[in-house]
């Protein structure tokens, strides 16, 4: 019996930081800082960083937008997130890249439920 396809994609994600004009800023954010999202991993370049308020406010939504979604839905046309700081003009902007292609064998421990137990 041929072994059965694990593989799934992601869209690996970059988070923006969008500075408008004229606004104040008071999270720390400055135009051009980013960070990706490849997977489970997050990396920034050296130097930079973030506040821990503005990656609380978007990390509860990457792991939804790294999936592919409807194209009515509001997770493919949203992207901006407001800073958490009511008074802070910065928002984040999360941009969907390239999928990667992922095995469940190798993120997860659980195995896949039996062919005939997905009825």
């Amino acid at each position: 019996m041929a072994e059965r396809d694990d593989s799934f994609e992601l869209f690996d994600l970059r988070v923006e930081a969008v500075i408008p004009h004229g606004k104040p800023i008071y999270c720390g954010a400055n135009s051009g800082d980013y960070f990706e999202l490849k997977g489970e991993m997050l990396s920034m370049p050296a130097g930079q960083g973030f506040s821990i308020y503005s990656l609380a406010a978007v990390l509860p939504l990457l792991a939804a937008k790294q999936r592919p979604s409807d194209a009515n839905d509001w997770m493919t046309s949203d992207a901006e997130i407001a800073c958490p700081d009511p008074n802070c003009g910065s928002r984040l902007r999360i941009v969907r890249l390239a999928k990667r292609r992922f095995s469940h064998a190798e993120t997860t421990a659980v195995p896949l439920p039996k062919e005939n137990d997905l009825t």
